[in-house]
């Protein structure tokens, strides 16, 4: 549950958003009342609830984007000390049994990833989780190009998952968009479908974006602030 009430405009929420700009996780953590994990170990999810609490996300693990009435993603961007994204983005969970039939314009993937705030933030491994500052927040929706790159990537993965191939499936496919197991251990199940459209037992796996795709966004986005 939010401690503030759910933004009612994108303009409210970017609002908000630049708020958080050149604060460190430890003061946005003390505003909350809340203590900072020593690591993220095992607090691999807490830089984002933070956030979701303070900006008044009210989706929580629902298949929605995470400002459900305005129809906005929170993602952030992790970042090196030389500004670049560090690791790639999740974006959601992929549908190993009910993917059949279904399209992009209807796909969790495109929901979560039509409107994005992105909030990049220090993440260099050498600076104190408490220290690490809050970079300027902004929104993005993609273009026509970055939509057929995602669109293209979603139907030809989803096409193996679909027709049983997922042994086939490694992180060297897809341009923009790629499949990665999801999964806190190997020991967690789900099921899929088979080569012969059967039912099997497979790990998670879930959609994430790629560091070259979402560098491409941070760049544009830097080009247009400056411009």
């Amino acid at each position: 549950m939010s401690l503030v009430p759910p933004p009612e405009s994108e303009t409210e929420l970017l609002s908000r958003a630049r708020s958080m700009s050149g604060c460190s996780l430890g003061e946005l953590a003390a505003r909350l009342g809340e203590n900072v994990p020593e690591t993220l170990l095992r607090n691999k999810g807490w830089v984002g609830q933070l956030l979701e609490r303070y900006l008044g996300a009210t989706a929580g693990a629902l298949a929605e984007p995470d400002f459900q009435a305005i129809a906005v993603e929170l993602k952030t961007l992790p970042l090196s000390k030389r500004g670049l994204p560090l690791e790639s983005t999740y974006v959601c969970t992929v549908p190993l049994e009910q993917g059949i039939g279904q399209t992009w314009e209807s796909s969790w993937a495109r929901g979560k990833l039509s409107r994005v705030l992105w909030v990049p933030l220090e993440a260099d491994k050498t600076i104190p989780l408490a220290q690490r500052c809050i970079g300027s927040a902004f929104l993005w929706s993609p273009d026509e190009n970055e939509e057929q790159q995602l669109r293209q990537d979603w139907e030809e993965l989803m096409e193996m998952v679909c027709t049983g191939q997922l042994e086939k499936i490694n992180a060297r496919l897809g341009t923009a968009m790629q499949i990665r197991p999801k999964a806190a251990n190997a020991s967690v199940l789900g099921h899929a479908i088979g080569t012969e459209g059967e039912r099997i037992v497979s790990n998670p796996k879930g959609f994430y974006l790629r560091t070259s795709f979402t560098r491409k966004i941070l760049g544009q986005h830097y080009m247009l602030s400056e411009g």
